[in-house]
């Protein structure tokens, strides 16, 4: 059966007396109609504005008298087979889909600590642009699925409202995500300088105050869109069963001053956002050398990032088509029967688009951690090679045996080393020692006190002090068979 646009009222065909029906084939009692406040349009519908049922076709339910229907089928069933609008909307969903997988891998990686956290720069700030990026991928992917029911229904219902809730939703997100991509990339700039000096950038400037402020005007921004365009009324947007409804109900909401304003407020967030890469290409990177358009041109070019280029530039595509949606009623993508290339080219499209070029630059980036670690090691590097120091390799410590041990045992391994006990060389020829040798070593021996005595002075001793005594004589000091000190304490030595 061809889809019937109108949804006008018929009177009651007649019956076979004044209080019958014939409807569909199927005799119907009048008085129980009316009772209920029940109506035939000549879409093939009956309805009370409460209960909806087809009577076309194969469809033919009966009506008890007590208001109970048996055998009746829903005028919001999936009545019709796919159309464009849904199976675009399915090519939609799986990019959606297969995008968050990428999304949580990017987001593992670059939301990983290596270094430890500062308050300056906390480890949240480069979390939050994956983050918002899995918020409105999934926002998209609810949005395309629920499109498929918006063809496949006999009459808009539920699904279309779905559609486009979500669909909104998804512009306060892209926005956000693309706030925290430009937001960060500066904040990382920061870090690297303050990283070298922590105090060539102090946080009471006008910079610092500037990034203070920044934040919480694009987020007033955000958030004035987000109360503008979804916390609302979205029932009329259902009522497009006839091009009656379509003019005085679905039209008139979904170009009310509400979506206007929400157009225009979402542009001067992505402006915003705009001023912050400015910002920070003016403070943390050099300025051109000689004055000029055509120099400030080329330093753009040169230290702008190409992903934050191209993601503002594409978020800038869904902007335009917020703002013409807002206006042009035919291109909404709350109008049931738009052309789906309108909403999917310039709605979802961007959308799919940024979320590639953000994961693409996450999988090529390293983490921050690492490359700050990095940084470190090459300056230490630079600072040992000025003063001449030479540090050995890693797996210098490896080879040498010693990096598994305890503290205990490297101390022990120490104390073993040293020069083992001498013994005279084979090469070596011992010859006679002189007279004078002798007298001068005698000589040595007499002056050093603590050479051993002769043994007439040891005999000295003993006579003197007895055995096991220790005896001073003349220059000589013996120590002869005196017990071992026993040390109980400090006290004792």
């Amino acid at each position: 059966m061809p889809l019937l646009e109108l949804r006008d009222l018929i009177p009651y065909p007649s019956g076979d007396n004044a209080t019958d029906t014939l409807i569909n084939g199927v005799h119907f009692n009048r008085t129980a109609l009316d009772h209920y406040n029940y109506t035939i349009y000549d879409n093939g519908t009956i309805s009370n504005k409460s209960r909806c049922y087809l009577v076309f076709g194969k469809f033919q339910p009966t009506m008890l008298s007590n208001g109970s229907w048996i055998n009746g089928t829903s005028c919001y069933v999936p009545y019709y087979g796919i159309s464009t609008r849904g199976k675009v909307g399915i090519s939609f969903a799986t990019l959606f889909a297969v995008s968050i997988m990428f999304i949580l891998i990017n987001l593992r990686k670059h939301g990983r600590q290596f270094v430890r956290e500062e308050k300056r720069f906390r480890i949240i700030g480069r979390r939050w642009q994956w983050y918002w990026m899995l918020f409105a991928a999934a926002c998209g992917l609810i949005s395309t699925i629920t499109g498929i029911d918006v063809d496949r229904n006999y009459l808009t219902s539920i699904a279309i409202v779905l559609q486009c809730f979500f669909f909104t939703l998804m512009l306060p997100a892209s926005l956000a995500m693309v706030w925290e991509a430009t937001r960060h990339w500066g904040s990382w700039q920061e870090r690297q300088i303050c990283d070298r000096d922590p105090f060539l950038l102090p946080e009471d400037d006008k910079r610092g105050k500037t990034e203070f402020y920044l934040p919480l005007i694009f987020y007033f921004f955000a958030w004035l869109n987000f109360f503008m365009t979804i916390p609302r009324s979205w029932t009329n947007i259902e009522y497009q069963r006839s091009d009656w409804q379509q003019t005085h109900f679905a039209e008139k909401t979904a170009t009310d001053g509400r979506f206007k304003a929400g157009s225009i407020i979402a542009v001067i967030a992505w402006g915003i956002t705009i001023f912050s890469l400015h910002h920070s290409l003016h403070h943390y990177r050099p300025r051109p050398a000689t004055p000029g358009v055509l120099a400030r041109i080329n330093s753009f070019c040169t230290h702008c990032p190409t992903k934050l280029f191209l993601a503002i530039l594409i978020l800038g595509f869904r902007l335009v088509y917020d703002m013409a949606a807002a206006w042009v009623w035919d291109v909404s993508l709350l109008n049931k029967d738009v052309k789906p290339a309108w909403p999917f080219g310039l709605g979802y499209g961007p959308i799919v688009l940024l979320i590639i070029v953000l994961n693409i630059a996450g999988y090529v980036d390293e983490n921050e951690d690492k490359l700050l670690l990095e940084q470190r090691r090459s300056r230490d590097h630079a600072a040992d090679a000025g003063l001449g120091i030479v540090k050995k390799p890693s797996w210098w410590r490896k080879y040498d045996g010693g990096v598994h041990l305890t503290p205990e045992q490297r101390l022990r391994a120490l104390a073993q080393e040293g020069p083992g006990p001498t013994t005279p060389s084979a090469n070596v020829e011992l010859g006679p020692v002189s007279d004078a040798a002798a007298r001068q070593a005698e000589a040595d021996g007499a002056r050093n006190p603590f050479r051993d005595p002769s043994p007439e002075r040891r005999q000295h001793g003993r006579e003197i002090g007895g055995d096991g005594a220790s005896v001073i004589s003349g220059t000589t000091l013996g120590i002869e068979s005196a017990p071992a000190q026993r040390v109980r304490s400090m006290l004792d030595v």
